[in-house]
């Protein structure tokens, strides 16, 4: 009976993990910087239309350069299309771009002009990247990467993500709300844990 029991705990266990941890482990799909053997991986959930998002761009430069070859970055999109109406189109103009091996130019653009994310706008990025345009405005006509981007967004809920950037050192949620210290911090700590 016993054994029974624990069988259906540990199963709930699976549907529901423990919330602010990372449901979804990073892969070869997710667009990564830094190397894959890398001690610690952090994942951003971002949002090219948030402030905070801007922001968190050159933190992880740096943060990639203080830390290099020790740290893997990941970026996956959860665009609050509530309070920012042009983030969705934007996210999947960041996947169009990686489709053609263009994605961190395109997230380093759209960060950089977070004001101007209007279609003609994208578009006009697309070119400066000099990305095949029948083949950009073909996927983004057909929305081919909606389903990744809702992917991403889904994954992101479920890890206990509510606003961007959502940031997650070796799996686990870390509070940013107080600025990227945290972040550093939280880095600084996976790679030394017995540091204290």
């Amino acid at each position: 009976m016993a054994a029974a029991s624990a069988r259906v705990q540990n199963h709930s266990q699976m549907n529901h993990p423990h919330p602010f941890e990372l449901v979804l482990p990073v892969t070869a799909t997710d667009h990564t910087l830094g190397p894959d053997h890398a001690p610690v991986t952090v994942v951003e959930y971002g949002d090219f239309e948030c402030p905070n998002c801007k922001q968190a761009a050159p933190a992880v430069k740096l943060l990639l350069e203080r830390f290099a070859e020790r740290v893997r970055f990941a970026y996956r999109h959860f665009p609050l299309e509530d309070v920012h109406p042009h983030a969705l189109m934007a996210a999947q103009a960041a996947e169009c771009a990686g489709g053609q091996g263009k994605f961190w130019e395109m997230h380093d653009l759209l960060f950089a002009h977070q004001d101007h994310l209007k279609p003609k706008q994208l578009q006009g990025y697309a070119e400066q990247l000099g990305l095949d345009m029948a083949r950009y405005a073909a996927e983004m006509d057909d929305e081919v990467y909606l389903q990744r981007v809702r992917e991403h967004i889904d994954s992101g809920m479920k890890s206990g993500v509510r606003g961007t950037p959502g940031i997650f050192v070796n799996g686990r949620i870390v509070d940013v709300s107080f600025g990227l210290r945290g972040m550093f911090d939280a880095t600084e700590a996976a790679l030394h844990p017995h540091k204290r």
